[in-house]
């Protein structure tokens, strides 16, 4: 057994690792921002959750800003951000997004992906994302356990293939080639086992 001792005796990069894939499987995705002044913005996240339906919610998780968090910083500013899932062709460019660079470097250019604007949305999509959304930020929470900020936001508009989407509204996102991780830098295909009927009790 690993004991609370032994975690916090454990070197800081082995145990982030370590305390990081301890709860299995996350969403990927990349953010897309924008600043007031046009400056692009895309950075890798495995902190997004689903936060409920009606209305349409989702939360994601900033590290604490002890370093310049441009992608928080444009969110805070404006408002609006792009939520893009991750695809094999083209996931080692949206790895390289979490590299530290110069505010006034775009890390669509640095990743070799292409910002897209939709429906006069102001943050940047991903133009090879097969499934993704625009979001306005309602909410911001900054948690004194940790320093890290909690982003709750308003699904506004979704680009999803049509073929995807089953007659109950199911989006089969292992069709649309939507890749999942573990940890901070492992990256997975899915297979489904299984698709069960809504639970009722017996």
């Amino acid at each position: 057994m690993i004991r609370k001792e032994d975690i916090q005796s454990m070197e800081t990069r082995y145990r982030a690792n370590f305390i990081n894939s301890l709860g299995g499987f996350k969403s990927v995705v990349l953010l897309g921002t924008r600043s007031k002044s046009g400056q692009e913005n895309l950075a890798i996240f495995n902190s997004l959750f689903h936060l409920g339906a009606n209305p349409a919610l989702c939360g994601i998780i900033v590290r604490p800003d002890v370093t310049e968090r441009h992608t928080l910083e444009n969110i805070i500013e404006t408002g609006y951000y792009t939520i893009n899932h991750i695809k094999e062709d083209f996931v080692e460019g949206a790895h390289h997004t979490a590299a530290r660079y110069a505010r006034e470097k775009s890390e669509f250019e640095a990743s070799e992906l292409h910002p897209q604007y939709i429906s006069d949305f102001f943050a940047p999509f991903v133009r090879e994302s097969e499934i993704k959304f625009s979001v306005q930020l309602r909410e911001k929470h900054s948690l004194e356990i940790n320093g890290t900020t909690l982003l709750i936001g308003e699904i506004l508009d979704v680009v999803v293939p049509k073929d995807i989407i089953q007659e109950s509204g199911f989006i089969d996102i292992e069709k649309a080639g939507t890749l999942t991780c573990s940890g901070l830098d492992s990256y997975h295909r899915t297979t489904r086992i299984a698709q069960l009927p809504y639970a009722k009790p017996k």
